[in-house]
């Protein structure tokens, strides 16, 4: 039974509040904990001692701590300008990402664009349709996309799935805002970029955390279009070389049959699992980083630009 006082104020919750909210908070700490121990493992093996992360020995704290993995890290052949490129592909490729999807967005959603429906409709069915990787690389080669720094970034300009987020943003926007200014003589670049461009930063901010997000963990356009130049290789492609050298090591080890001292020494570099998890950390932290400054953006612009039914 709840206290109450003379006022007939309650003074303690219920049992049955009290329960509700112990499960409740059971319940969001253990979803909580499935959300960052994942990451957690992987920091804790990537400083542990290699033998043993590669055994399977390190769950719950770091053994060993060392940090030579990410030491060996830095001193790839390349990484340096590798990161530069990546840096710069996923800076370019998300501003124009975002501008684009915010331009046509927008411009779906006035009545004046000819046979507005259609081309709306043309943008959308691309979603549902894909030719493959092979009809891909021959048409990026016949535009002369590859080994050209512009085949990380045309192909992702339009996103039809960013277009009509923008789009149902923008039609939350009261449309006196844009009769004003076209009272006031503004054209259509006008009003896009001095009226409705502030307006939908919300949405605007999520779409950049998702292209940015894919430009950086994008490599296999690098695979498939840099073919004959190793100055346009992103971070992730040579990441993802150094993966392969460390599991070509293990196979090494396991097939040698030489003299256990040589054995040993190999034991003691880098083994493959220690490397997954070094580069898995290296690619993952920057976006870790970043995301914060957009959280606020985020959720706002998901539930205002869900697509209605």
């Amino acid at each position: 039974m709840s206290k109450r006082n003379p006022g007939g104020v309650q003074l303690d919750k219920s049992l049955s509040d009290r329960i509700i909210s112990v499960i409740t908070y059971v319940v969001y700490a253990l979803f909580a904990f499935v959300c960052v121990y994942p990451f957690y493992y992987i920091f804790i093996n990537s400083i542990s001692a290699n033998n043993l992360s590669e055994r399977g020995k390190v769950i719950l704290y770091p053994m060993d701590i060392h940090f030579q993995n990410y030491i060996s890290v830095t001193k790839i052949p390349g990484l340096l300008d590798a990161a530069k490129i990546s840096v710069l592909r996923t800076v370019v490729g998300t501003v124009l990402t975002v501008i684009v999807a915010g331009f046509l967005g927008y411009m779906f959603t006035r009545q004046t664009l000819w046979k507005r429906k259609f081309w709306y409709r043309f943008v959308v069915v691309t979603m549902y349709f894909n030719a493959g990787i092979i009809p891909w690389y021959l048409t990026m080669a016949k535009l002369g996309m590859t080994n050209n720094f512009w085949g990380y970034i045309f192909p992702t300009i339009v996103q039809p799935f960013y277009i009509i987020l923008c789009k149902t943003f923008c039609e939350s926007v009261p449309k006196e805002l844009q009769e004003a200014g076209e009272i006031d003589g503004a054209g259509t670049l006008k009003i896009f970029f001095s009226i409705m461009l502030p307006v939908i930063k919300p949405i605007l901010a999520t779409i950049a955390i998702f292209a940015a997000v894919a430009q950086w963990n994008s490599f296999q356009d690098t695979l498939l279009l840099m073919t004959n130049t190793d100055k346009l290789n992103t971070l992730q492609y040579v990441l993802f070389q150094y993966i392969n050298q460390a599991n070509s090591l293990k196979a090494m080890i396991s097939s040698t049959t030489s003299s256990s001292q040589l054995a040993a020494s190999l034991a003691r570099a880098a083994t493959a699992t220690s490397v997954r998890m070094t580069v898995t950390v290296v690619v993952v932290l920057p976006v870790m980083l970043v995301y914060p400054f957009f959280q606020r953006f985020f959720t706002k612009g998901i539930m205002i630009g869900a697509v209605k039914g």
